[in-house]
């Protein structure tokens, strides 16, 4: 019998790719989707995983990828919820900007989990993992509809681990700062890393150690991990 695969959404970059990459190297099947060609989507695919083509920003694009999904395998391990979208509350932008977040982070896995959890039962273990953000523990001031978004896929664990149980898992992470990007400043980076207890970057690497905890404990689900480093000690 074949190893079923994991999927990852939104892994041409950052946590995605590297987690992506790590269950590639730790021999496990992957699929992943991507919104716009990259150079990493091409090394993912040369080290073996299968790439398809997806748009999380409306319900055509989620509901095509569903179907796609479903040519391509008829199980799956694991799916990995780590598309996301980074919109600020922009004056005379706030409408279609909610609606875009609430697509990406919140109706595609909704959808998605309806009707791909048939592909996780296969009498294995069998997982769902939603990558969700810190953020959500106290709001923000600056990017509400993003962290509202997050917050309702944060609620989406908790439904999802009662009505999929016991077959299928349903857990969440939600990570603070977890790498900086190469054009954040000195200062940027100052002031972030003393938000948090531990002051590191902790690089993608600790997203990826907990992707593997909950795939690996047989015994956890509804539960969302912290990896902040301690923000909630400031």
């Amino acid at each position: 019998m074949h190893q079923a695969p994991i999927l990852i959404t939104g892994a041409s970059q950052r946590i995605g790719l590297h987690c992506a990459e790590r269950l590639l190297e730790d021999g496990f099947p992957v699929i992943v989707t991507y919104r716009r060609e990259r150079d990493s989507i091409d090394r993912l695919r040369a080290l073996g995983a299968q790439a398809l083509q997806a748009d999380f920003s409306d319900e055509t694009g989620i509901t095509t990828f569903i179907s796609a999904l479903k040519q391509q395998t008829d199980c799956l391990r694991a799916i990995v919820h780590n598309a996301s979208e980074w919109r600020p509350d922009t004056p005379g932008q706030e409408a279609e900007a909610f609606r875009q977040l609430f697509q990406v982070h919140m109706l595609a896995p909704y959808l998605i989990n309806l009707h791909c959890a048939e592909l996780l039962r296969h009498g294995g273990p069998a997982d769902i993992v939603h990558i969700g953000d810190d953020v959500t523990r106290k709001g923000s001031k600056k990017h509400i509809a993003y962290a509202a978004s997050k917050a309702g896929l944060d609620n989406l664990t908790l439904s999802f681990a009662a009505s999929l149980a016991p077959a299928i898992k349903v857990n969440g992470i939600a990570p603070a700062l977890i790498q900086f990007n190469p054009d954040d400043d000195a200062e940027y980076r100052r002031k972030a890393l003393a938000k948090s207890a531990l002051g590191i970057e902790p690089g993608a690497e600790v997203i990826y150690q907990s992707l593997r905890y909950l795939l690996d404990n047989p015994y956890v689900t509804g539960t969302t991990l912290t990896v902040n480093g301690g923000r909630h000690l400031i």
